[in-house]
């Protein structure tokens, strides 16, 4: 069994529960937790007894997405960049093929690749102050950690393309009425206890049909993920070795315009 550091991992009769811990940095996906959520999906399959996910998160963001620190530091070397892609690849990869239901309670923001992780789950609990969104364009990355995957899926191709190329975010409640999150409650401690709710109801139902159900639905996600999802990688890749990578972490770092040399 793998040991974490970056999250909790723990089987409660027949609820796996998976919870972010680095609240400090607000979730953000560094290195090692982005290994640790690759580990912690690949674990839970094995999980006989388990019935269901509950996925969730420390502190006040669910996720701040990519951290800043290490995009800077993946500008520079090509071998880790290419190594963090590929983990990339099989995270997600990995999450669409647990084969039981997650619940995610997003008590907070879900930003990147936090809201990929988020939105490839299938029931999303979201406190009415949250908020998701994909920002990848605006520090210089592709949106392809599975951005160009999910949005689509829940969204519409229209409605995806308007927010991962703009990066813009969406408060919870315009998120529920585009389809992005399924369940709102008003407050930030609720969403953990709601989502907790509907993993136990998942978890009392005739686990065969519901895993067949699961299974069937994201077997739609896996053609699409075949078709495009390379793809996007492999341009997220090709972008994070660019000087405006670079040139957006630094501004937004330092507060200020940035100026981009389309290089």
């Amino acid at each position: 069994m793998h040991t974490f550091q970056s999250l909790r991992y723990e089987l409660e009769g027949s609820i796996a529960r998976i919870t972010l811990n680095r609240p400090d940095s607000l979730n953000a996906i560094d290195y090692q937790l982005h290994e640790e959520l690759l580990h912690a999906f690949l674990q839970v399959r094995g999980e006989r007894e388990a019935r269901a996910v509950l996925f969730a998160s420390t502190g006040k963001a669910f996720s701040a997405g990519g951290d800043l620190n290490e995009i800077a530091r993946l500008q520079s070397d090509a071998s880790r960049r290419a190594h963090m892609c590929d983990g990339g690849l099989r995270l997600v990869h990995a999450l669409i093929d647990v084969p039981i239901p997650i619940v995610v309670a997003l008590q907070g923001d879900a930003l990147g690749l936090g809201a990929s992780v988020a939105l490839g789950c299938d029931i999303i609990v979201a406190a009415k102050t949250a908020r998701i969104g994909d920002p990848h364009v605006k520090v210089g990355l592709v949106a392809g950690d599975g951005g160009c995957l999910f949005w689509p899926a829940a969204v519409g191709m229209n409605r995806a393309k308007r927010y991962l190329l703009t990066g813009d975010l969406l408060g919870a409640e315009e998120a529920w009425r585009m389809g992005l999150v399924t369940d709102l409650v008003e407050k930030a401690e609720e969403a953990l206890p709601a989502a907790q709710q509907l993993a136990q109801r998942v978890a009392q139902l005739p686990p065969i049909a519901v895993r067949g159900t699961k299974q069937s639905l994201n077997s739609l996600l896996k053609a699409r993920a075949r078709e495009g999802f390379d793809l996007s990688m492999a341009y997220e890749y090709q972008s994070g070795g660019s000087e405006d990578t670079l040139e957006a972490v630094a501004a937004f770092k330092e507060r200020r315009k940035p100026v981009y040399r389309n290089r």
